[in-house]
């Protein structure tokens, strides 16, 4: 299941990436119009801006902005970086691997099949839309 970070997060992009003129939104605002908790957004925004999708602005007219094109923002990395693992166990992992303690042959496992099909279908999916695919 999507964690309310991440779908706050892709929610939070998403209003930035549709703001003319990438102009700086104040926190307050993305939280009114998306109904996110303001302190809970703060959170997300701060790592979306400490992981190079955001930059910030101090002071009157100050507030987050996307740093790269909406185009350039592939939900792979959004995904990785609000919701962690894509794969749903760490022995499938690609950036996250870890092999199950109660399983002595992954080759022979039918959960680690599965979960390789489900893998693979969540990473097509991901990679194949960026920010600019969610605005339309």
């Amino acid at each position: 299941m999507l964690s309310k970070k991440t779908k706050y997060g892709l929610k939070a992009l998403t209003f930035l990436a549709s703001q003319p003129n990438n102009a700086p939104i104040q926190i307050a605002e993305i939280a009114k119009q998306e109904n996110i908790s303001q302190k809970f957004l703060e959170s997300i925004l701060l790592t979306l801006r400490r992981n190079g999708f955001l930059g910030s602005k101090k002071g009157k007219g100050g507030g987050y902005y996307l740093i790269k094109k909406p185009d350039e923002i592939l939900m792979t990395e959004v995904m990785r970086i609000l919701e962690g693992p894509i794969s749903m166990v760490p022995c499938v992992s690609l950036n996250f691997y870890e092999k199950c303690d109660d399983c002595p042959d992954e080759t022979a496992c039918s959960v680690h099949k599965l979960m390789l099909k489900v893998r693979d279908a969540n990473l097509e999916v991901y990679r194949n839309n960026t920010l600019a695919d969610l605005l339309k």
